[in-house]
């Protein structure tokens, strides 16, 4: 009888013993591989605990499932909604570790750069590819004309509340939390260098400085030109000539491809056609570069009301304060192009 009791009391042990380290192997022991092909782990808003599993197991991140779920119920990490974001995942942490980490630790921002878009559907196309809300989401807020007006905008000027820089958001972010943000770097652009008195000294908005300012970004890629260039559009406003600025007609006619301006195309009817219209078009063409807004802003003080490209392939520009030095200024660029044979 002892012998058996013995015998039942060493079997006891052994599945305690057994349990325990089940238990030891299924808190502390790796459950995330060496190795990971994603180390990143992005968790939709309203995500259940199933979902989440199915995340974990769809990356490859768990070794043994049933372990993970036995730590998750002891953790008390399963809820009607699941914390959502991006979390990076380190190989060969133990369940409890990873648990930890997705129930409080922090998250993985995401880096979006805004940089030289031209409408308000690429600006939603490229913020989506890092964001929780997709293209469609964001395109619905962009035409939410009680929204952009609760904003102080316009659909057509809602494009300057996008200031060019890289932002860091955690990635669950929605539409509404994307425009938030955005005001908020806006306004503090705007609080910086004077730039608010700068505009009122040019009798300019800050959307209508963001708006000058795309057609200078979209006249010259070289940065040292720019103040001049916005110098001579400040010219001909002052002295109520119209802009006739090539840009705005590529952006009224949407040809973005078009290498050189025609006169048909002059002819489009739009109110962005500078050729047609006087003053500033109803809003900006593309985003604008902060060099672009601060040379409108501090623009080169002269007297030239005409400028070309010179056609020699530098990307530089002849001014002129005439249109009988505008016309040989045209002349020039002509023949370098010829030179060049490109006419």
């Amino acid at each position: 009888m002892k012998k058996i009791i013995g015998i039942l009391l060493l079997l006891a042990l052994f599945i305690g013993l057994t349990i325990g380290y089940q238990k030891y192997t299924a808190v502390s022991t790796p459950n995330v591989p060496d190795k990971l092909a994603n180390n990143f782990l992005e968790i939709p808003t309203g995500s259940t605990y199933q979902d989440v599993k199915d995340l974990l197991i769809k990356n490859e991140v768990l070794i043994d499932t049933a372990g993970f779920d036995w730590v998750a119920e002891k953790m008390n990490y399963r809820k009607d909604k699941m914390r959502s974001g991006r979390f990076e995942i380190q190989p060969g942490w133990s369940n409890r570790s990873l648990i930890k980490h997705l129930r409080g630790g922090k998250q993985s921002p995401v880096k979006v750069v805004l940089n030289n878009e031209r409408l308000l559907e690429e600006v939603a196309g490229k913020v989506a590819r890092f964001i929780e809300a997709d293209s469609i989401e964001l395109i619905t807020a962009f035409n939410d004309k009680a929204l952009i007006k609760k904003m102080g905008l316009k659909r057509e000027t809602l494009m300057t509340l996008f200031i060019p820089n890289t932002y860091e958001f955690f990635w669950n972010q929605n539409a509404m939390d994307f425009l938030d943000r955005m005001k908020k770097e806006h306004k503090k652009f705007w609080s910086k260098n004077k730039r608010k008195a700068k505009a009122k000294k040019q009798k300019l908005s800050p959307e209508e400085v963001y708006t000058l300012a795309s057609i200078v970004e979209r006249e010259s890629l070289q940065k040292a030109e720019r103040p001049r260039i916005a110098g001579a559009y400040l010219n001909r406003i002052k002295r109520g000539i119209k802009l006739q600025a090539d840009p705005t007609v590529v952006f009224a006619t949407g040809q973005f491809d078009l290498r050189r301006v025609l006169n048909k195309h002059l002819e489009f009817d739009s109110p962005y056609n500078t050729y047609l219209y006087a003053g500033l078009p109803p809003g900006p063409i593309s985003m604008s570069s902060i060099s672009s807004i601060d040379a409108v802003l501090s623009p080169e003080s002269h007297n030239y009301i005409f400028f070309c490209a010179k056609g020699d392939g530098s990307g530089t520009h002849s001014f002129a304060k005439t249109m009988a030095g505008h016309s040989q200024n045209i002349k020039v660029y002509k023949r370098n192009l010829k030179k060049r044979g490109l006419r």
